[in-house]
């Protein structure tokens, strides 16, 4: 389920810093001489393929991205320190472009690949520099070049780490809604959802997964009745499935365990691969069900639908339950990328727990 994940950025490197103009100025040593140190180089500006990230989320929130500039040179022949260097983790697989003139700059392929985006200015020179026999006590210095600076488009095409399944009117978008930053049509009437959704799910710093919500199954799905089944193989490549239910339908005739085991059957008809995947089951809609009843509804579900794996309890409408549900996502989904990304082997300034 190919997707365009977009960010930009501004990255600036270090300028350098100016020269010194300075004499040495000891005793007995009338005539000392220049000893004004070069300035410090800038900090350059880095960025490394991270096989850990899968979306660029974090780069919507942090925008402006600067290096050290360099010191000052000083006198005592003493050359200013260099700019500390900054490094921007980014999933394998993102485009750089310049987004001013759309030229593809870089492309981050390997894991562990590292690429100068933005080179700090050089250090100035220090009147040391400008000695020679004619100009003994030369008084030149030169300020520190300018460290460069770009507007950057980061692009990344991601496939959706989880897939929603369930009946039209489920919840699966109002869920998206409430766990990420998609933003599908929401409405109180079936078929509202036409096309895929796709939301980027963020857990913590440099830590999240990206959600894919369909439109809904109905029977017959598997041969073509609805709209969901031109959307099913787009869920092929995901590591999870969610099978939402609506455990309180506003028809009192419509049974949620008949309805289960119907997306369920057309999975199996579709594809036995897709059947196949790691599927979690989460009762929806809670907050519609009396609260002295919930305990006795799920676990009625529960033993009519025959099922023995993972069951979450949410409602999508007020969050309820939703928290345990993405961390335990986030978990299944990493380890999966483990498993996926192993061995892979990370230039060690770069790994995920080193100071940036």
């Amino acid at each position: 389920m190919k997707f365009v994940d977009e960010a930009y950025i501004d990255i600036a490197a270090g300028d350098g810093g100016n020269g010194c103009v300075s004499f040495r100025h000891e005793k007995y040593k009338e005539f000392g001489g220049p000893n004004g140190g070069d300035g410090g180089r800038g900090g350059h500006v880095f960025a490394v393929a991270d096989p850990n990230l899968n979306t660029l989320v974090d780069f919507r929130y942090a925008r402006r991205h600067e290096a050290k500039r360099g010191e000052h040179g000083m006198g005592s022949d003493m050359f200013g320190a260099a700019g500390a260097d900054i490094t921007l983790k980014m999933p394998v697989g993102t485009i750089i472009t310049d987004a001013e003139t759309g030229e593809v700059l870089y492309e981050l392929l390997t894991p562990g690949e590292v690429i100068t985006i933005a080179k700090g200015g050089d250090g100035g020179f220090g009147n040391m520099r400008f000695k020679s026999a004619i100009n003994r006590a030369p008084r030149q210095k030169t300020p520190g070049w300018p460290g460069e600076k770009k507007n950057l488009k980061l692009e990344l095409k991601v496939l959706a780490d989880v897939g929603l399944l369930g009946m039209p009117n489920a919840g699966k978008s109002t869920f998206i809604t409430a766990v990420s930053n998609a933003r599908p049509k929401i409405a109180d009437y079936p078929f509202t959802t036409l096309h895929p959704n796709l939301g980027v799910v963020r857990v913590g710093p440099e830590q999240s997964f990206v959600v894919a919500d369909i439109p809904g199954l109905i029977e017959g799905a598997s041969e073509g009745a609805g709209l969901g089944h031109q959307f099913l193989r787009h869920l092929q490549r995901t590591r999870l499935l969610l099978h939402i239910v609506d455990l309180a339908p506003f028809d009192d005739a419509v049974d949620p365990v008949a309805q289960a085991k119907a997306i369920v059957n057309e999975l199996k008809k579709y594809d036995q691969q897709l059947y196949n995947k790691p599927r979690w089951l989460v009762l929806n809609k809670l907050d519609m069900v009396p609260a002295d009843e919930r305990e006795a509804r799920v676990k009625d579900f529960v033993k009519r639908f025959k099922w023995k794996g993972p069951v979450f309890e949410i409602s999508a409408l007020t969050r309820e339950g939703c928290e345990p549900l993405i961390h335990a996502i986030f978990r299944h989904v990493q380890s999966e990328q483990r498993i996926e990304n192993d061995p892979v082997e990370v230039d060690p300034r770069f790994a995920k727990d080193a100071p940036v």
